[in-house]
């Protein structure tokens, strides 16, 4: 997508030496800070069902526990790297920080293509995964949580794995399990669902109806499906959506002037969030390259799908009507991307903000499970406002106090906690 070059982890180092020097913070705390605690890389030798072996390698990487355990979810892509992993587990700790829920931040992954697999041979990747660190992980440890690919089956199998290992019911060990197993009513909405909380502070705050707004959305996981609906359920349309076409190994957009239809989508998606485009053009979409989500004239940006999306390249694309961009996603904006999308104006909702949804109930849900004690949805979506409100509102208005964009004020705010937590432990 870009000729800039990539490497998520040096961006996170990159953002935080940048609010580190901002900050004052001393030597030691930024060695302690700016790479993670521990590093788990291992094998995972699977029989498939052909009767061969294949290697999978697989990784835990945890960051920082300084203000509680571990929280952070597991991916299965054939494009992982440990340097995604460990960027991904250093914006753990940052997002459990700035919406101040008592977690650090880890993260986990697989090489692997679930596509390619069958739910055997997953399961026994999964089961395989856990067996690998079990010693370093657990509901006061390290709390694993699903990630791109990954289901709530999958987070039965390694609990199911986990409890055999240790020989007791230990439900707070995993998030993002199905309802009736241990899992929390709201959690499949919360990161979507808090990616619009966001949204709608930041139009309140522009003098903007949420009625009124249109956005444009990248990918159709499970972040983008529940931040349509939402925004839907508000009166916004959403013009254009951007899907991954496996088959073809590239991304297609599917517009309709007057708004794309939820349900209709959802009817001809996959379980990996790809629209089929031929039952889309059949329905009246437009189907466009995969980067035209982009350039659509719109209100509000939201990227949820990968890293480096709003880049050097790109982020010159985006139309002189987009007034919001959320980070629904996890790192899509570079920095040469942020620069440019600071110098238009356009007010961005950092992703370690904008879809911190999804830990903050993740944590709900430890809580719950680790009580074995359920709330109703609507007291967890409930907390889940109050938590999102609650955390913009401290950034926004940080941002606005110092005039830095609102990236900056999330990483002052989240570091300056992590790092007091450090030095009262007496690390640093």
């Amino acid at each position: 997508m870009s000729g800039e070059s990539f490497n998520p982890y040096r961006m996170a180092q990159q953002q935080f030496d940048g609010v580190a020097e901002q900050l004052g913070l001393d030597q030691a705390t930024r060695n302690l800070l700016r790479v993670p605690d521990r590093e788990m890389h291992f094998n995972i030798p699977i029989r498939m069902d052909d009767g061969s072996y294949q290697v999978f390698r697989g990784f835990r990487i945890q960051h920082n526990d300084a203000r509680g355990p571990c929280k952070g979810g597991i991916r299965f892509h054939p494009q992982e790297t440990v340097d995604t992993v460990r960027a991904l587990s250093m914006w753990m700790t940052w997002k459990t920080a700035v919406v101040d829920i008592p977690l650090g931040g880890g993260k986990g992954g697989v090489i692997c293509d679930p596509h390619n697999l069958s739910m055997r041979e997953q399961e026994a990747l999964c089961r395989g995964w856990v067996r690998k660190i079990v010693q370093y992980v657990g509901p006061e440890r390290d709390v694993p949580a699903p990630d791109v690919m990954t289901s709530g089956q999958h987070m039965l199998w390694m609990l199911d794995e986990y409890e055999q290992l240790v020989g007791h019911k230990a439900p707070g060990f995993i998030t993002g399990k199905p309802i009736g197993l241990g899992g929390s009513l709201g959690r499949t909405e919360a990161t979507g669902f808090g990616v619009i909380y966001a949204v709608r502070e930041a139009l309140g705050e522009q003098g903007l109806r949420m009625e009124h707004t249109t956005a444009s959305v990248q990918g159709f996981g499970n972040v983008a499906q529940h931040a349509i609906e939402l925004l839907h359920s508000y009166g916004g349309k959403v013009l254009c959506v951007s899907s991954w076409d496996q088959k073809e190994q590239s991304a297609f957009c599917f517009r309709r002037k007057d708004g794309v239809d939820l349900k209709q989508l959802r009817s001809m998606t996959n379980s990996y969030g790809e629209i089929s485009r031929a039952k889309a053009a059949d329905a009246g979409y437009e189907v466009l390259p995969g980067d035209d989500w982009i350039t659509q004239e719109v209100d509000v940006l939201i990227p949820a799908a990968m890293e480096n999306q709003i880049n050097r390249d790109t982020a010159p694309l985006i139309s002189g009507s987009v007034k919001i961009i959320a980070e629904g996603a996890n790192g899509p904006t570079t920095p040469p991307g942020d620069a440019i999308v600071h110098e238009k104006g356009i007010w961005l909702i950092p992703d370690f903000l904008a879809n911190a949804g999804g830990v903050t109930c993740s944590y709900f849900e430890q809580v719950q499970s680790n009580q074995n004690y359920f709330w109703t949805r609507d007291e967890v979506i409930s907390k889940l406002d109050t938590k999102m409100t609650d955390a913009y509102y401290a950034v926004s208005q940080m941002a606005r106090r110092r005039n830095i964009p609102m990236r900056d004020a999330a990483y002052m705010i989240a570091i300056a906690r992590v790092a007091e937590a450090c030095k009262m432990r007496g690390w640093v």
